[in-house]
């Protein structure tokens, strides 16, 4: 798949919650996002700063490989690092909020329009 670019995060946001069309994706990167923020904080909170190297390491470790075995493309994060950190913050706050299929549809939705199919 060709490197997409982008103006703005507003324009890179459905192209970023298409790349991770399938469900199974965005759980895989819940559960290891969310694994390493609590390792992390646990490393904090008892004075163990290289607990902090969990976050990246469980969150990419995870979340990559469900790119490559799940979605069948390259990470986000390799073309677009920051504007990928925050998308995979905004794609968590809304599945913690219930809001799952809003992001099937928006993957639907950009995939459908550039001519792409899950």
């Amino acid at each position: 798949m060709p490197q997409q670019t982008f103006d703005s995060y507003e324009e890179f946001w459905p192209y970023y919650v298409a790349m991770h069309s399938r469900a199974a994706t965005r759980w895989v990167h819940l559960t290891g996002t969310l694994t390493g923020l609590a390792i992390s904080a646990y490393g904090l909170a008892r004075g163990r700063k290289r607990y902090l190297a969990a976050l990246p390491l469980i969150g990419y470790g995870t979340a990559w490989p469900a790119h490559f075995l799940i979605e069948k493309n390259n990470p986000a994060t390799f073309g677009h690092p920051a504007w990928s950190l925050r998308g995979d913050a905004q794609m968590i706050r809304m599945m913690l909020a219930g809001r799952d299929h809003e992001l099937a549809r928006t993957a639907e939705k950009w995939l459908a329009e550039n001519g792409r199919h899950i």
